[in-house]
């Protein structure tokens, strides 16, 4: 589930990957907190390294995946349509918003999985027994990251943003993102299950999303947005293809390096720390001679969890930007607007307004 930011869509410049945090999991534990709270609080977004996930939990997933994107559309379709849980293609939300994108969304309710999982793969009990052992491993290495950061914060009780996606009713989702290359899109050809790194896009330098010269260019497969749950692990095919903003304007690749998850901070998370975590716009690219394969798990707390800024991140020069609201209250507000909107400055507390002019917060009081 994925929610766009105001901001449209345009030419805009990209600057080099070296920018983005990348975080080694295995060092010192002061260091990996000092790293992940520093990359939450500058960009809401890092790369993490030796982060325990299995290789072959993954190959396994992105096996499974590209065994279901590479049917023929009829059989895709017996999955859908989303609802919005399902087999959806171009069509993004109940709203109008399309994309260069086809997608499978799952909950991450095994009940849920196993009964989806019968009009998804010829072999059910195989699909979904992967999907399992796959969620289960983000949804470990996702509540680690929370605790980390909740020792970061210096909560009372570090372990409290962990167990909301590790609880049981968690309505965390699980959703496989198919870009197809623009050669498969114009010629209905192309390998899927290509696995080669593509290094031929603007990675190494400054350019210009469709600017001039010749060739084929991406375009947008999944327009500008931001995540409405608290944490997102994402893990691609080394295809390069994943942008996210670091300024009004300015865009940086993001490298597909093998065993790596991308880490990016939704909205809840950036409510539940009073804004000192932002939520990371980011969005995604088609590439020109390959498809892209994206495996996205979004860390969500139960339907009637409160979603307030905690009291360790409240203070007298920095106080309440959000009013209280549940999971389910913001899951339904996202669902009942157009993906272009965002929702979060919907539920500011009422002691702030934004200008949405100058797309910043400015205090009732002080006007």
């Amino acid at each position: 589930m994925v929610v766009a930011s105001p901001t449209p869509v345009r030419p805009d410049c990209i600057r080099p990957t070296g920018l983005l945090p990348v975080i080694d999991l295995s060092r010192k534990r002061s260091h990996v907190i000092d790293r992940i709270l520093r990359a939450c609080e500058e960009f809401g977004f890092f790369k993490l390294l030796n982060h325990g996930v299995p290789q072959h939990v993954v190959a396994n997933m992105e096996a499974e995946a590209f065994a279901f994107f590479g049917q023929p559309e009829p059989e895709k379709r017996r999955a859908g349509p989303p609802d919005p849980l399902g087999y959806g293609c171009r069509n993004i939300g109940f709203n109008g918003d399309t994309g260069e994108v086809e997608y499978l969304l799952l909950h991450t309710n095994q009940t849920s999985i196993n009964q989806r999982s019968k009009t998804i793969s010829k072999d059910p009990k195989k699909f979904s027994c992967i999907v399992r052992e796959y969620v289960e491993a983000v949804r470990d290495l996702t509540a680690e990251i929370l605790e980390i950061l909740g020792e970061g914060l210096r909560l009372k009780d570090p372990k409290g943003l962990a167990r909301l996606v590790k609880d049981g009713e968690s309505d965390s989702v699980f959703r496989l993102n198919h870009y197809p290359s623009l050669l498969t899109s114009n010629n209905g050809e192309g390998n899927n299950n290509n696995n080669s790194r593509d290094m031929s896009s603007e990675e190494s330098g400054y350019c210009c999303v469709n600017g001039g010269g010749g060739g084929l260019k991406g375009v947008i497969g999944f327009g500008e947005h931001s995540d409405p749950q608290m944490l997102t692990l994402l893990r691609s095919n080394e295809v390069l293809g994943l942008q996210v903003s670091v300024g009004e304007g300015l865009w940086v690749p993001v490298s597909p390096e093998p065993d790596s998850f991308c880490v990016l901070v939704g909205d809840a998370l950036q409510a539940l720390t009073n804004g000192r975590f932002v939520s990371v716009r980011h969005r995604a690219m088609t590439n020109p001679y390959k498809s892209r394969l994206s495996m996205v798990y979004f860390g969500a707390p139960p339907l009637p969890a409160c979603i307030a800024p905690l009291p360790e991140t409240i203070t007298a020069q920095r106080p309440s930007l959000y009013r209280p609201f549940t999971w389910a209250e913001y899951k339904k507000t996202t669902y009942s607007h157009r993906l272009s909107h965002s929702r979060l400055d919907l539920f500011r507390a009422e002691e702030f307004v934004v200008d949405d002019e100058e797309n910043h917060i400015t205090e009732l009081n002080s006007i």
